[in-house]
């Protein structure tokens, strides 16, 4: 089976000599292979017609067109396809009752389809694009679990209830405060336990115009459980939530799952093992299509998407096995010295921060944990000279390239607009090779700052920071709506930046593997968010991480495949032998 995908965004026919047409040997020879839709401004490629050349894809000067071989069989599997020489996705995962499935796989291969298609938000075409219908979709599966599942979805029968992704959208279409809205929407009536659960009480009189992205995040899971369905789906619900907060929200959607099914998209994979029963790996070219796997075990899905090759399908979609450094336990710190400094205090709006003096070297990369609200971001400007502290001092003055937590749009322009601004403001001579293509920023060129996703902003924002010349990189969740894959390619390239340019990483991050796979060493701050904070020193991984592993009392062991950590169930044997011993970050 032969698909031609055209990326629409990136294909742009006023600014080309129509380079696919005029090279294309079926064009050349009389068929009617590529012809171009004045009224769609844009080539059309006939599947049947394409001999799969290669010629087009080559010759396209914005890389917008792929043409791709797949396996005959997966034409009866087709699911959705969003139009002519569009994406399409092939299978359907099947959330089972009383259980927790979960979504695993790169942004733009399906997952958001997939969510809309078993939501009802979507009914699947099969393929055929130009007529949806319900009762074909029922005749379809008949036979098959889909059958019942679709036919009671369609009858209003079974309800799927949705946490969407993008909770910063919600003080766009929402009013009021937390609590009006959480009651409107309560239908269990059991708006005490979750704001309890949640940790919304004190937010109840809040507008919601004025929730953090943390707040925002716990008031849609919580609008999302009290409302009455069949089955949950959550989207993402680990985003802008503290390593704490993601542990609390996994209780309470396994406490839900106990009644109802789950599905769950997350690219967390500390919370995906601790909260999923199931998984499914959705895989394919991102844009252009997705596979979602059979059903799997967690620990079977997890490291088999992490090698990149599932066995049963004969299909490799990683070129290298993902594989963690289990000498993290014992890593110690020997790099050059860039900055010292001593116990500092601050004190502002009611809040009082404490941090323990140390030093930060040269090429390493700090990974910060601890809550929100606690003081992270007012220790790094302190270092930068923005924030003088009421006591102690920094033993040099440093130069700090900054990302935050929260990134918005801002000015009109095209991303390539955008970067360049920076580069010429800020030039790095090894930008082009180190960050933008390793990023894909080349890929996004044409579009606008304010069209493009969540995660797209995201690689953007860290292209950027990465792009100055400075001293000290501080990235605060730079992991936030990037996928697995590409949070690890993240990291790689922050290190190789700060190691060449012997700066130092200060990342500030909730993603416990992430955080793992990135730093030398870790800082840990504690106390109550917006009132005290008080930090550690900079401490070795195995300090660090048990330090803070201890204080929300998880423990962590290594997965025997490829090193990465893994959450022990809480009170099972082997969380009970690691407490015994203090061993909160376990090395095998």
């Amino acid at each position: 089976m032969r698909l031609a995908i055209i990326d629409t965004d990136r294909c742009q026919p006023r600014k080309c000599s129509k380079e696919c047409i005029r090279f294309c040997p079926g064009v050349r020879i009389g068929d009617e292979t590529i012809e171009f839709n004045e009224e769609m401004n844009k080539p059309l490629i006939s599947e049947k017609l394409c001999t799969g050349c290669g010629i087009c894809p080559k010759k396209c000067p914005f890389t917008a067109i792929s043409i791709i071989g797949l396996p005959e069989e997966l034409q009866e599997d087709i699911m959705h396809q969003y139009g002519e020489n569009m994406f399409r996705l092939f299978r359907l995962p099947y959330p089972r009752n009383n259980s927790v499935t979960g979504l695993i796989g790169q942004n733009g291969t399906g997952k958001t389809s997939i969510v809309k298609i078993l939501s009802g938000e979507i009914v699947p075409n099969l393929g055929d694009w130009k007529t949806t219908n319900e009762e074909t979709v029922v005749k379809h599966f008949s036979g098959t679990q889909f059958n019942h599942y679709f036919k009671e979805l369609y009858n209003g029968n079974l309800k799927a209830v949705f946490k969407p992704q993008h909770v910063d959208f919600i003080p766009k279409s929402v009013e009021g405060n937390v609590g009006e809205l959480l009651e409107k929407v309560d239908e269990r009536g059991e708006i005490r336990n979750v704001l309890l659960e949640l940790e919304l009480e004190n937010a109840k009189e809040k507008s919601i115009k004025e929730l953090s992205g943390g707040e925002l995040q716990r008031v849609a899971i919580g609008a999302t459980i009290l409302r009455e369905g069949n089955i949950y789906i959550f989207d993402e619900p680990s985003s802008y939530l503290d390593v704490r907060q993601r542990l609390n929200i996994s209780k309470i959607i396994r406490k839900l799952a106990e009644k109802k099914r789950v599905l769950l998209v997350e690219h967390d994979l500390v919370v995906l093992d601790y909260l999923a029963d199931y998984v499914n790996i959705v895989f394919g070219g991102v844009g252009e299509y997705g596979i979602v796997s059979h059903p799997m075990t967690v620990r079977q899905g997890i490291n088999i998407y992490l090698d990149g090759y599932i066995r049963e399908e004969n299909l490799k979609f990683r070129q290298n096995p993902v594989k963690f450094d289990v000498k993290g336990y014992t890593r110690q710190w020997n790099a050059i010295p860039l900055l010292n400094f001593d116990n500092l205090i601050k004190s502002y709006k009611g809040f009082n921060l404490n941090l323990s003096g140390g030093t930060l070297g040269k090429g390493e990369v700090i990974g910060v944990l601890g809550p929100n609200a606690i003081g992270k971001t007012t220790f790094v400007k302190m270092l930068a000279g923005i924030i003088k502290p009421d006591s102690g001092k920094v033993d040099g003055k440093v130069k700090v390239s900054y990302k935050p937590q929260y990134i918005t749009p801002g000015k009109e322009g095209t991303v390539f607009e955008t970067v360049s601004k920076a580069l010429k403001e800020n030039g790095s001579p090894f930008f082009e090779g180190e960050v933008s293509k390793p990023l894909q920023i080349d890929l996004l060129q044409e579009k606008k700052i304010t069209q493009l996703s969540g995660g797209e902003l995201q690689r953007v924002a860290i292209a950027i920071c990465l792009s100055r010349d400075v001293d000290i990189y501080l990235l605060d969740e730079p992991s936030a709506y990037l996928d697995i894959e590409q949070r690890l390619n993240v990291a790689k390239i922050i290190r190789r930046v700060i190691e060449k340019k012997e700066a130092t990483g200060i990342i500030v991050d909730h993603d416990l593997l992430f955080t793992d796979y990135i730093s030398d060493r870790i800082m840990v701050f504690k106390g109550l968010p917006g009132e005290k904070g008080y930090s550690t020193q900079p401490l070795t991984m195995n300090e660090g991480m048990n330090t803070f592993l201890k204080d929300i009392n998880i423990t962590f062991r290594r997965d025997s495949n490829n090193g990465r950590p893994r959450t022990n169930k809480l009170n099972s044997q082997k969380d009970k032998e690691q407490k015994a011993k203090g061993e909160y970050y376990y090395n095998s």
